[in-house]
């Protein structure tokens, strides 16, 4: 049988023209040795810092180390399913986490999987975890406050929309009890919340969570958890995936807070990595870039210009100390890092002074701006009442005798210690707290048992609301204490303190 050349050539042509391939072609590299939630990979010379990298099982990780002749990479699922001498590829991407409203109400962990049972998030839209903070040019002052519901702490210790304040103290002090009621406080608001859960047992992130759904908080809050059984690169990555998830917002003009508790735990978890990643170690085990892994986070906290929408991310870092050792590394870092701190003592707390804060260390700088007009006016003296009241009363226990004026000042410290006691999940309108501290500074309690003080003041909000709501209403819409307002103030605190005393009076006698 005869071929002709032209026949055979137009085949082949045609069959050439008509061939399609995809060739895939990807870096692969060897896996030298796995534990601890990091592997080390020998060839992929071209992988680069913070990509992620894929394993035959399903397995992604997270480029660690750059080194000579390995990739070290932290793992981000189960390593004990890794084997020396898997293969691994890149991906070419650096690790995203799903954003946007779907995340609402749900429980992730930090690379965007549900832990609450519900649906699948949807990655229809993604964020790198790790980006650059907004550059000076891109900020504005913060200038608008953001209640936390908490009267000693926007009395004394406010927080501004962009801030970063910390809550720091011993174990059991109420840290993380303040960061909820901050976050309860939202509920009706404009302000979206994200509570990272750091090192946490399980039990414990499930009770916070059922809290916050019971007060209606879920609704606009996002829980992200790594908790204590979970490998360390996930306790490593919750905050900056949690921070993530709340600049997507921030980016669109809207307000949000973040809180991580705690950032102890973090640190501990990237001392971790980084020694078994044979990391040279510091001061305290910590590697030489501890302070950048917390200074990098904190800096995407802030309130963007106007012209890059005005929205906010205000941080709410917690950090647990050993025997009120703010000295330590990690406080320290933390401390300089931050806008100031809520420090919580266990000497108040166990006292029954809640929430416990010392305000002779706390503090925040940016002060007075974070205020309302009308909070500014009255929390100067509240301030200046407890600071001369810590003085005397320590003064006092000498058995010393004092004057009729030093006396007189501390009994009215006494008050408004009292005053100041909170009990949890129940915050305050800031309206409600002016209210209260006015009475306390103009000496209205000052004839008043001490043991009398939350009685007298949660009837007297009782009946400004029952009996004088216009004086309310008009105090929410200036929120500033002019001198009519001060003199409706007078009137009607005077009308009650009449019906109380006569109520007490009464109740004596029978």
């Amino acid at each position: 049988m005869a071929f002709k050349i032209e026949e055979v050539s137009s085949v082949l042509r045609k069959e050439i023209a008509d061939f399609e391939a995809s060739l895939e072609v990807s870096e692969v590299g060897t896996v030298l040795e796995v534990g601890d939630g990091i592997a080390r990979i020998h060839g992929l010379s071209g992988a680069i810092a913070s990509e992620m990298l894929e394993f035959d099982n399903g397995v992604r990780g997270q480029v660690f180390n750059l080194e000579e002749d390995n990739v070290g990479c932290i793992l981000l699922g189960d390593y004990k399913t890794i084997k020396e001498g898997d293969q691994v590829r890149r991906t070419g991407e650096v690790l995203s986490v799903p954003v946007g409203d779907a995340l609402l109400g749900r429980v992730v962990n930090p690379i965007g999987e549900p832990l609450d049972g519900g649906p699948p998030i949807p990655r229809t839209t993604m964020r790198p975890v790790e980006v650059k903070a907004p550059g000076i040019a891109y900020r504005q002052p913060v200038t608008e406050p953001l209640q936390t519901g908490i009267m000693a702490i926007d009395a004394m210790v406010p927080i501004g929309r962009g801030q970063r304040e910390l809550i720091i103290g011993d174990r059991k002090t109420g840290k993380t009890a303040v960061a909820l009621d901050a976050i309860i406080n939202q509920r009706g608001g404009d302000v979206i919340c994200v509570y990272v859960a750091i090192g946490q047992k399980q039990s414990t992130v499930v009770a916070l969570v059922e809290a916050l759904r019971q007060h209606g908080a879920m609704d606009y809050s996002i829980v992200v958890t790594a908790g204590a059984s979970d490998p360390a690169p996930l306790q490593y990555l919750a905050p900056y995936s949690g921070t993530t998830m709340a600049e997507h917002f921030m980016l669109q003009g809207k307000h949000t807070l973040c809180v991580y508790d705690d950032l102890s735990k973090q640190a501990r978890a990237y001392r971790q990595l980084s020694l078994v990643m044979r990391r040279p170690p510091g001061r305290e085990a910590y590697p030489g870039d501890i302070f950048y892994c917390h200074s990098r986070l904190l800096e995407r906290a802030a309130k963007l210009s106007d012209e890059q929408g005005g929205g906010s991310l205000t941080a709410l870092p917690i950090i647990e100390t050993q025997e009120g050792e703010v000295s330590a590394y990690i406080p320290t870092n933390v401390i300089s890092i931050t806008d100031g701190q809520i420090y919580l003592v266990p000497d108040l707390f166990f006292a029954g002074v809640r929430p416990a804060i010392d305000v002779g260390i706390s503090v925040s700088r940016v002060g007075g701006n974070a205020q309302t007009k009308g909070m500014k006016k009255i929390a100067g003296g509240l301030r200046l009442d407890l600071a001369q009241f810590r003085e005397l009363e320590a003064f006092a226990q000498l058995g010393t005798e004092l004057d009729a004026a030093t006396n007189a000042k501390l009994e009215r410290g006494k008050r408004m210690v009292e005053l100041l006691k909170q009990g949890q999940f129940v915050p305050m309108h800031v309206s409600d707290q002016i209210v209260a501290i006015y009475a306390g500074t103009e000496g209205y309690l000052d004839d008043i048992p001490v043991e009398r003080t939350n009685d007298f003041e949660e009837k007297l909000l009782a009946f400004v609301h029952d009996k004088h709501q216009d004086v309310w209403d008009k105090l929410t819409e200036l929120k500033e204490l002019t001198p009519e307002m001060r003199e409706d103030l007078n009137r009607v605190i005077e009308a009650f303190r009449a019906t109380y005393t006569h109520r007490v009076e009464t109740t004596k006698e029978d």
